[in-house]
């Protein structure tokens, strides 16, 4: 006679199945919410970090996973001391009982551990400034300062909490709730009501003049370094302007997606600028030179494509980075720097035989999310369907793009469905050549370039072609984007 034996839990998945990042995200459950506290010691750089985790199961679970690369101290499931163990990347939980599907649990874990020598794979994201710290990087960054699901696909809200010693500035995503003094610390507590994907959430600690205000409604919160310089004088005004922008690209792509605003500019060169939700946080390379709003433009524009409507999968970069490059040709037309077509046919000119026209954009392979191409062969990509679709529709179907997946996630195939369905066109071969074919499209009506180009582009292989005024602080952006960009790809 047989014995009876009870089922054995299944376990969420280490992955959440990326094709590109196999190991990022889990799964098994849904994210509703984090509650971070941290204490950041800047003389030894190091964290000291204390998260709760609010998660639905999906699905029966004997164990699942989050991602965090600190050491993990303790853990607790619904206020019950369960088992761990420890890999790399991964934090494996195992709960004193199996969760049921549907079920809520509130994983607390206390961490810690110093994020410059914390490495995954030889990696890490974390930044050491003059006078603190940056938590910020893309696509992943989170596991350097909390545990989390740490994909775009499970969003959620986030209470954040950031012990510094006192006197020094705290800056995170959302709103300032309180900012307490507690003999040699300082707490700032900052509160993000919609959802937002891990790699988004962030702190940066320094000494920083902090402004803030009200505009069309929606609050503003500005911090730059107290360093005095050139840089840091330009960097105060074009983040000043935020408001401005923000009003602007709220008429092209609607209404403003976040409770509030804002931007961070700390005494660093980080060679990047990232669209962190509510408050983008930019390197002080980017006014080297001087004025740089077109940076602000770009992280920006990302908080309507990339914060809010979020890629499904790293593939999908191009809804990000594309769009938001097309906002800065949408400034430059708008500042009589050189229109969208003006700069569709200055790239096109890029020799064909280039590396330029390598990639396909729509699935440029991991590690290749922030290729050029991707930026500005993107960008191409929204010109040349402006002129195949006509201007209303263009706009309706951009704004009917950040409406309709606001607070979510969406693929590329998504996109070309709903431009085809606005357009009345099949757009099909139209979206092949400029997303998923390495080589430069025909210069065709099909592929949205007007009758007369192809005459333009002939007479350009033999006589010096003038390019528009945006062109070389575009290219001069986005090559410093890129650079860093690419290297913050773990794989």
């Amino acid at each position: 006679m047989g014995v009876a034996t009870a089922a054995v839990a299944p376990s969420g998945s280490a992955g959440i199945g990326d094709p590109y990042y196999p190991h990022y995200g889990n799964g098994g459950y849904d994210v509703d919410h984090y509650s971070i506290n941290v204490e950041y010691d800047r003389t030894k750089n190091t964290v000291k970090g204390k998260t709760w985790v609010f998660a639905t199961t999906k699905q029966s679970l004997g164990r699942f996973n989050l991602d965090l690369a600190l050491r993990a101290k303790l853990v607790t499931v619904n206020g019950r001391p369960a088992k761990f163990t420890q890999s790399e990347h991964e934090l494996v939980i195992t709960p004193s009982r199996a969760l049921k599907k549907g079920e809520s649990m509130a994983v607390e874990v206390t961490y810690g551990g110093n994020p410059s020598t914390t490495k995954v794979k030889g990696f890490t994201p974390w930044v050491t400034t003059p006078d603190g710290a940056a938590a910020l990087g893309e696509p992943e960054s989170a596991a350097w300062w909390y545990p989390s699901n740490d994909h775009p696909r499970d969003k959620a809200t986030y209470d954040i909490a950031i012990t510094v010693p006192k006197g020094v500035e705290a800056l995170s995503n959302g709103t300032l709730q309180s900012n307490k003094v507690s003999g040699p610390w300082q707490t700032w507590r900052w509160q993000v009501s919609q959802p937002m994907a891990p790699y988004l959430a962030f702190f940066v600690t320094g000494q920083f003049t902090i402004t803030k205000g009200t505009a069309q409604g929606i609050p503003w919160l500005n911090a730059v370094t107290t360093v005095k310089s050139p840089q840091q004088r330009y960097a105060a005004a074009d983040l000043a302007r935020t408001p401005e922008i923000v009003a602007w690209e709220a008429k092209q792509f609607g209404p403003y997606p976040f409770e509030t605003m804002g931007g961070v500019a700390p005494n660093a060169p980080l060679g990047f600028a990232l669209e962190n939700q509510t408050r983008p946080v930019y390197s002080n390379v980017f006014w080297a030179d001087g004025p740089s709003e077109g940076v602000i433009v770009h992280e920006q524009a990302h908080q309507w494509f990339g914060d809010s409507v979020s890629v499904h999968n790293w593939k999908d970069i191009w809804l990000n980075e594309g769009f938001a490059t097309y906002a800065t040709w949408l400034w430059s037309e708008k500042q009589g720097e050189g229109s969208r077509q003006d700069l569709l046919e200055s790239y096109y000119l890029t020799p064909p035989d280039e590396d330029f026209w390598s990639t396909t954009i729509g699935d440029p392979g991991a590690g290749n999310e922030f290729d050029a191409a991707v930026y500005d062969r993107g960008a191409m990509t929204l010109a040349a369907l402006r002129n195949r679709v006509g201007e209303a529709k263009m706009s309706k179907i951009l704004k009917t793009w950040t409406r309709q997946k606001a607070d979510g996630n969406a693929r590329i195939a998504d996109f070309v469905a709903l431009a085809e369905r606005i357009s009345g066109q099949q757009l099909d071969s139209f979206f092949t050549a400029w997303l998923y074919t390495p080589q430069r499209p025909a210069a065709t009506k099909a592929n949205g370039f007007p009758a007369t180009f192809a005459k333009r582009a002939s007479a350009a292989r033999t006589q010096r072609v003038a390019m528009p005024a945006s062109r070389a602080q575009l290219d001069a952006d986005h090559k410093q984007m890129i650079a860093q960009e690419r290297q913050r790809v773990v794989g």
